[in-house]
């Protein structure tokens, strides 16, 4: 098993793809828009993908995080807030926010498992400065760090109720960074000392299946790096300070804040320690490059993947969605 997770192209797996991943055995997949049409179209991709791989509990990853980061959207599904619609809702409610989280977690999961799909890339536990970039103060769940990891957990709570795994991200923090990393490399100047508020949220769900790195530099503890590609920041502060041992997955490294081939930065990033390199695109070149670079994936890894996955093992999708996004309106109705 190669240590990636791809994208693909289409609504329905290429000759090409089809031949290349039973080849490259990658680790799991990733959906987008592209990749999503109706109900049964998403469901039989999803099938294939888990035949073809030969695992049952092959990760199925998708970004359904309401808002305008959601890959299923009507007429087919229905629309999610985002993060900020829960942060309004605990400045007067506290536990209302958290159990309306919870709630719309559930809600979204269960619409990814009727299709197929095992983990989404939520919740963001990033804190948000005055300046953070919209690309992620539009998402996030605000910034306090304790009210963060609270509605956090929620969402991991309720994802896993649903039968679906989720992701902690970005770590160690993206809040500081004033430019979208989807097109620029952040460089984050902040204190060792004031940083302490970006890793809060992370530590207090350090025992979260899985995490996502962020594609920034942290002067104080790699200036030449971002930390998807520092030893330093994976080994010291995410493994070491956060204390996260589950599986860690980079961000998209097709993102323009990372420098070099697809392949080189593949190889970078599980150098510096991280299980997982995830590329999103579904180009053909790209991914047989990836491929033809990095070895195997190391036990602990799998060990890791093994370990995300068993929590959701056997469990059936408990709840229904309309009854529970009737709940959460009414919760954050509140607000």
């Amino acid at each position: 098993m190669k240590p990636v997770i791809y994208g693909l192209s289409g609504l329905s797996l290429t000759a090409d793809e089809r031949a290349f991943f039973r080849d490259a055995d990658p680790a799991g997949y990733i959906l987008f828009k592209r990749n999503v049409a109706t109900r049964p179209q998403l469901l039989a991709l999803t099938s294939e993908l888990r035949a073809l791989s030969g695992r049952d509990d092959v990760p199925i990853l998708i970004d359904q995080e309401g808002g305008r980061v959601a890959r299923m959207g009507p007429p087919e599904w229905p629309a999610f807030p985002a993060g900020p619609a829960f942060d309004a809702l605990y400045e007067t409610a506290p536990m209302s926010a958290i159990e309306a989280a919870r709630t719309n977690a559930q809600a979204i999961a269960l619409m990814l498992a009727e299709v197929g799909i095992n983990v989404d890339c939520l919740p963001l536990l990033d804190v948000c400065q005055p300046d953070t970039t919209p690309a992620i103060a539009t998402r996030a769940l605000g910034s306090e760090p304790m009210r963060v990891a609270a509605m956090g957990r929620a969402i991991i709570e309720g994802l896993r109720r649903g039968g679906v795994v989720g992701v902690m991200k970005h770590m160690p923090g993206h809040g500081r960074a004033i430019v979208d990393t989807h097109y620029h490399l952040p460089t984050v100047t902040a204190s060792d000392a004031a940083l302490e508020i970006d890793l809060e949220p992370f530590r207090a769900l350090s025992d979260a299946p899985m995490g996502m790195t962020s594609h920034i530099v942290f002067e104080a503890w790699d200036a030449a790096r971002p930390a998807t590609l520092s030893p330093i920041i994976v080994n010291d502060i995410i493994r070491g300070r956060i204390g996260f041992d589950g599986l860690l997955m980079t961000d998209d490294i097709d993102m323009k804040a990372l420098a070099g081939t697809a392949g080189e930065k593949a190889v970078g990033a599980l150098a510096a320690g991280c299980d997982i390199v995830l590329d999103c695109w579904g180009r053909m070149d790209e991914m047989t490059e990836i491929a033809n670079l990095i070895s195997d994936m190391p036990q602990i890894s799998r060990d890791r993947l093994d370990r995300a996955m068993a929590t959701i093992a056997g469990q059936a999708p408990e709840g229904d969605v309309a009854a529970l996004i009737a709940k959460r309106d009414a919760l954050l109705a509140v607000a």
